[in-house]
Formats: C-alpha cells, structure tokens, sequence
C-alpha cells in the first residue's frame, strides 16, 4: 500500500461527502489553517469504516504511515479519520511512541482535531505508559494552547471506561493542577472535561481540588464541575 495514494484516496471520498452548508457551519464551529472539507459525523464514519476493512490486515508501521500521510494532506476531517483509523487497529495503536504521538499531533490548530487527538491516540499511549509523565508534563508549559488543552484531554483517556480507562486519578489532577490558573478559553473547557471525567470515578478528590483551587481557577471550571457532581449534568 502507497499511503500517499491512499491519503489523496480518503480526502477524495470526504470532498465527495461533503456539502457547502456543512463548510460554512464547521468554518464557524471549529476555525482552522487546515482545510475544513464540509462532511458530517456520519459521512466522515462511512469513510472510515472502508478504510478500516481495507487497513484489516496491513501492519502497524503501515497504518501508522498512512495515517501520518492523511494527516499530511492537510484536512480537519482526514486528520479525524487519521486517528479513527490508529484507534481501530490494535497493533497501530499498540506501537505508537513519544516520536510517532508528537508527529500525529503536529499542527493541531482546533478542539475538534485536539480531542480527538487527545482521546484515541495521546491519552491511550500515556495511559499504557507508552509515553512518559514527563512528555504530558511539557504539554501543559507549551506556549501552544492547543497542546495545552491536549495535556489535559488526555487525562480522559485514563478515566473513560469506554475507551478502557481505568481510573487514574494521581496522575489526571497532576496535569490539572498544572493548569489550574489557565484562563485560555480552549484550556479551561478542556479542564472542565478532565474534572467531569474523573468527577465519575469518585466525587471526593474532585471536590477537594476545586476546594483547593478556587481562586485560581476560571469560572467556567467551577461552574461546570459543580454541576456535574451536583446535578450529572454539565448544563441545566
């Protein structure tokens, strides 16, 4: 398989898929220097449930490179389709390094390409302990919001049992507390999420820390943590 055949491939399929209404809405919805093609969830999960039948067989580093030369294509919805595609395939997913997580990563510019980024390929790594603290511990000093928000997103990834979290709570307010006083907009929703999410494994130590906390943190965070352990909603 040539990944940059199947790259242009893939990109071709989501321009099929996609609709000038649909542009518009996510130009507005999440802006970014990558090209925003138009397709919905459903049209962009067709795409990559082919390419996932078709990468059945192939081996790590193969998806892996084809997911990178996706990702090089320069689209906010193939760079989706990029980690679907890692997440789905053991082996891929398995094999991925610091090197290979940081390359998957580059030129994030928007929350939709940094959760899922952070969710399916970040998080997972660091949870098996195929990236180091240490590497999750630079994100948050990164002068890049965007990889700041990806640090604590990835710390979903340790307490989702859906995604096979386990519950980490030392390591979660960790990074938490790193960014505690971060008022970037895009930083504080994705310490609302992290909070939220571990809020489900146990209410205490969540409470503990936006006791701890209270005068650093952005009001967003209380607001939204506090309901969700009041309420088990984030709004209303």
């Amino acid at each position: 398989m040539k990944p940059k055949r199947i790259a242009a491939e893939v990109i071709a399929k989501l321009r099929k898929a996609s609709s000038a209404a649909r542009r518009a809405k996510n130009e507005k919805y999440f802006p970014s220097a990558q090209a925003v093609l138009g397709v919905d969830a459903a049209g962009i999960r067709a795409v990559e449930r082919d390419l996932k039948k078709r990468l059945a067989g192939a081996g790590a580093r193969e998806v892996y490179e084809i997911a990178l030369a996706i990702i090089g294509a320069g689209t906010v919805e193939g760079r989706q389709v990029a980690y679907e595609i890692l997440a789905g395939h053991k082996g891929a997913v398995e094999a991925l390094g610091l090197e290979e997580v940081l390359a998957l990563g580059e030129g994030m510019d928007n929350w939709v390409s940094v959760d899922t980024f952070a969710v399916l390929v970040a998080g997972p790594a660091w949870r098996e302990r195929r990236i180091p603290d240490s590497a999750v511990r630079a994100w948050t000093r990164s002068e890049d919001r965007w990889w700041r928000r990806a640090a604590l997103v990835s710390t979903v990834a340790l307490n989702l049992k859906s995604r096979g979290g386990r519950g980490d709570e030392a390591r979660t307010l960790a990074i938490c507390k790193r960014l505690a006083a971060d008022h970037d907009d895009m930083v504080a929703k994705g310490l609302s999420w992290a909070l939220r999410e571990l809020s489900k494994r146990g209410r205490a130590p969540v409470e503990r820390f936006l006791a701890e906390h209270e005068e650093d943190l952005p009001a967003r965070v209380l607001r939204e943590v506090r309901r969700k352990i009041k309420t088990g909603r984030k709004y209303g």
